[in-house]
C-alpha cells in the first residue's frame, strides 16, 4: 500500500488519501517516541507542553515536506520563512533534545514518503532507550549538590572531613576556600545599652564542596556524620536532583 502511496505521489499530484495517511503514520510513530519518554522519564515533573510538542512537530515536518517535494524553488523560500521565526524556548536537558530530533526526523521521513525508514528509526530509537534506561546510564540515584563547612585549620580535622566525603560521595570537589574574620556580636544590657564584641575565628576555616551522593538515601546519614564531630562548625548541606530541567 505505501508503494502505491508513493507512486501516485509527487509534488504537482498529491491526493488527499496520501496526505492523510502521511499525517497519520507520523502522529502514530512520533506517539510512541512520547510513550517511550514519559515511560523512561523518571521523577514527577514533565512539562506536558514539552510531550505535546513531541506528538506535534512530526505532523509539522511531515506536512512541511510534502509542501516541498522535489522543488528546489519551494525549499529556498521554506527556509527563508523559517529563518524569520524565532524560536526562544531553551531545552536545557540534551535528553529531551535527542527525544525532540527524534519526533522531528520521524516527520521529515514521512514527508519524503521514507515510511520504512521512519518505522525502522522509530522502533530502534524507542527500543535503545528502554534498554538504556536499565543500564546504570539510566539510573538517577545520585544526587548533586553543595556542602559549606567550618573546620579547623589543621591536617587532622581536613582528613577527618575526605574520610567522611569519601565514604558518602561518589566524587567530591573544593569549590570554595576562604579564612574566616572575626564575627561581631552585638547584645544589649538591661538598660538597653548596646555593646559590641568580637570572636576570634582565625583557627577557622570555611570550605564549600561540590558533592554527589552514591545514593540518594544518604544525604541525612552524611549530614548526621559531619554533625556528629564537634570540630565541625555551621554546616549547611544542600542537594538536589542532577539533570532534571526541562
Amino acid at each position: 500500500m505505501f508503494d502505491q502511496l508513493i507512486l501516485q505521489s509527487t509534488n504537482g499530484n498529491t491526493n488527499w488519501l496520501t496526505v492523510v495517511m502521511t499525517v497519520l503514520i507520523a502522529f502514530v510513530l512520533s506517539s510512541l517516541i512520547v510513550v517511550t519518554y514519559d515511560f523512561t522519564t523518571r521523577g514527577v515533573k514533565k512539562s506536558a507542553n514539552f510531550l505535546q510538542s513531541l506528538a506535534l512537530i512530526s505532523i509539522v515536518a511531515s506536512t512541511v515536506m510534502q509542501a516541498i517535494g522535489d522543488s528546489v524553488g519551494l525549499g529556498l523560500g521554506m527556509i527563508g520563512v523559517f529563518s524569520i521565526i524565532r524560536f526562544r524556548t531553551a531545552l536545557d536537558n540534551p535528553r529531551n533534545m535527542v527525544f525532540m530530533f527524534a519526533s522531528l526526523a520521524v516527520g521529515i521521513s514521512c514527508g519524503v514518503y521514507g515510511f520504512a525508514i521512519a518505522v525502522a528509526g522509530t522502533v530502534g530509537f524507542c527500543i535503545t532507550a528502554l534498554l538504556i534506561s536499565y543500564t546504570p546510564l539510566g539510573q538517577t540515584n545520585e544526587l548533586v549538590g553543595t556542602l559549606k563547612i567550618q573546620i579547623p585549620k589543621d591536617v587532622n580535622s581536613r582528613n577527618k572531613l575526605n574520610k567522611l566525603l569519601n565514604k558518602y560521595c561518589n566524587g567530591f570537589d573544593l569549590d570554595q576556600y576562604r579564612f574566616l574574620s572575626p564575627k561581631k556580636v552585638v547584645t544589649l544590657d538591661e538598660a538597653g545599652i548596646k555593646h559590641i564584641s568580637y570572636i576570634n575565628r582565625d583557627h577557622l576555616q570555611e570550605l564549600t564542596y561540590l558533592i554527589k551522593l552514591r545514593n540518594k538515601y544518604q544525604a541525612y546519614d552524611l549530614s548526621e556524620a559531619l554533625e556528629a564531630h564537634e570540630e565541625f562548625n555551621e554546616v549547611r548541606v544542600k542537594f538536589s536532583k542532577e539533570n532534571n530541567k526541562m
